[in-house]
Formats: C-alpha cells, sequence, structure tokens
C-alpha cells in the first residue's frame, strides 16, 4: 500500500500520484471505497495503471465506471483491456458511441497515413451515455457532465465542486486540443465552450495533459481571441468560415491593381 496524494477532496491525479508521466492525465474520483476513472490511456500502461490503484488500496471491484473524456486514442485505446480487467462499464457522450463500438481508426486519430501512424483501436460497448446536465453519483460526491465540444463532437468535461476536468480545451499554456476536421473538430463550438469556461465560476481546471492550474479569465480571453481568428484563416481549411485574402483579392483582380514594388514591362 502507498500513500494517497489527492490533489483535491476525492481527486487523484495517476500520473502525479506515480511521479511519472505514463500518459494522458487519468483521474480518480472517489468516495470512501466507490470510485471512477476519467480517461484510462494507452493499452499498453493499463496494467501499471491499475497496479497503482491497487496499490492505493481502492477495491477494483468497486469501479463504477470508466468515463471517457472524449473518443481520441490517447484517452481510451485501453478501454476494453481495463473494462475486462476490473469487470466495469463504459460512459460517454453518445457521439463517442459509434467510433468506441467499432474501433474506428480514422475517427480516433489512431490511424493518420500521412504520418505513418497506424495503432490499434480496440473496440468496446459503452453502457452509459451522459450528456450535459447529467451528474454522475460516486459515493456522495456529484460529478457534474459538461458538454464542451470543439475539439471534437465527443468532448466531455466534468465539474467537481471548485474543479473542472476539463478534458482537451484547454491548457495552462494556453494552447487548445488540437483541432481536425477527420474527428468533429468545430471552430464555432470550441469558441462557445472555451467562453463557458470563462464564464464560469470554476477556480481550477483538471486539463487531460499537462498539470492543473488556476483558471486565469486574461488567459482564456487572449485564447477565445486567438481561436475567433481561426474562423478567417486558411489554416484551418474548410472548418474557417472564410479567408478575407480571397475578397481582396477579387477586388484587387477587378480594378488592375498591381502588388505593391512591381511594375508591368515596358
Amino acid at each position: 500500500m502507498i500513500v494517497r496524494k489527492p490533489l483535491f477532496s476525492g481527486l487523484i491525479e495517476l500520473n502525479f500520484q506515480a511521479g511519472e508521466v505514463l500518459g494522458c492525465n487519468l483521474y480518480l474520483i472517489y468516495d470512501q471505497d466507490e470510485w471512477v476513472l476519467i480517461d484510462i490511456g494507452y493499452e499498453e500502461t493499463v496494467d501499471d495503471y491499475i497496479q497503482i490503484i491497487r496499490d492505493l488500496d481502492f477495491p477494483l471491484s468497486r469501479c463504477k465506471s470508466l468515463i471517457a473524456t472524449h473518443a481520441d486514442v490517447d484517452h481510451i485505446q485501453g478501454l476494453a483491456k481495463a473494462k475486462q480487467a476490473l469487470k466495469t462499464t463504459v460512459t460517454a457522450h453518445p457521439n463517442a458511441v459509434e467510433p468506441l463500438r467499432t474501433g474506428d481508426t480514422l475517427k480516433t486519430l489512431a490511424l493518420i497515413e500521412a504520418q505513418n501512424l497506424r495503432m490499434a483501436m480496440p473496440p468496446v460497448e459503452i453502457e452509459t451515455q451522459v450528456n450535459d446536465g447529467d451528474v454522475i453519483r460516486v459515493g456522495n460526491l456529484e460529478l457534474e457532465v459538461w458538454h464542451t465540444p470543439g475539439h471534437t463532437d465527443s468532448q466531455l468535461a466534468f465539474r467537481l465542486g471548485d474543479v473542472l476536468l476539463s478534458g482537451d480545451n484547454v491548457y495552462r499554456d494556453g494552447c487548445i486540443g488540437a483541432i481536425d476536421a477527420h474527428h468533429g473538430s468545430d471552430i464555432r463550438a470550441f469558441i462557445k465552450s472555451l467562453t463557458r469556461i470563462r464564464d464560469s465560476d470554476v477556480r481550477w481546471l483538471a486539463p487531460s495533459h499537462g498539470p492543473i492550474f488556476a483558471k486565469d479569465n486574461a488567459m482564456l480571453d487572449k485564447v477565445i481571441k486567438r481561436v475567433e481568428g481561426y474562423l478567417h484563416m486558411a489554416d484551418f481549411g474548410t472548418l474557417a468560415d472564410d479567408w478575407p485574402l480571397m475578397d481582396q483579392w477579387d477586388e484587387e483582380v477587378a480594378q488592375g491593381i498591381l502588388p505593391e514594388g512591381l511594375q508591368l514591362p515596358t
């Protein structure tokens, strides 16, 4: 048995507990002997995490559910293995059900052929679907479910008192979860989710990657402004609303305006 290192009452982050980063952040929420695990990470680290949980003296039989923040491979590849080992259920947003049930390698980003990235995505059934406003009870604790789409269409966050388990919405350095059309990113939805987080009265953000940090509205203002700019940038392809440069180009062509410094040959 090892000494538990809760970061907040009823909340342990397993990488911090272990003293090494094994993958994405895994949050063990507990009250007395009952517990849930938010995200599971890669299949290859499932045994390591289960051993940590055993060493923390949590009865494995008392795992109420494995909860997915969203259906990205780095968060959920190990679900099938962990579900079998712990004899428990899986909980996720309705939009995560199909890619998890079918092991969709494209939607989960397990397959990125352009980068020669090919990972297995073991299929897993989802017993419980949750959506915005639902409450997950763990003993006497209550996790308030937020649907915060943007990074993916299945992205969930979970409020526990003053802490928001914020998934891949935003990190301490102001970066946000990757924007990719293939797995359901939506820039406008992302802005709405970030605004909701900023305007909430939560005090702490516990993301899926990197350290927990105090919510900083000034930082979030900058992030939101930056992401709003993505709506008008060619960098984001079909996810952008427009590309103002092309309007300027139409006008310059119509008026015969030459590029600055260019003179037509005589």
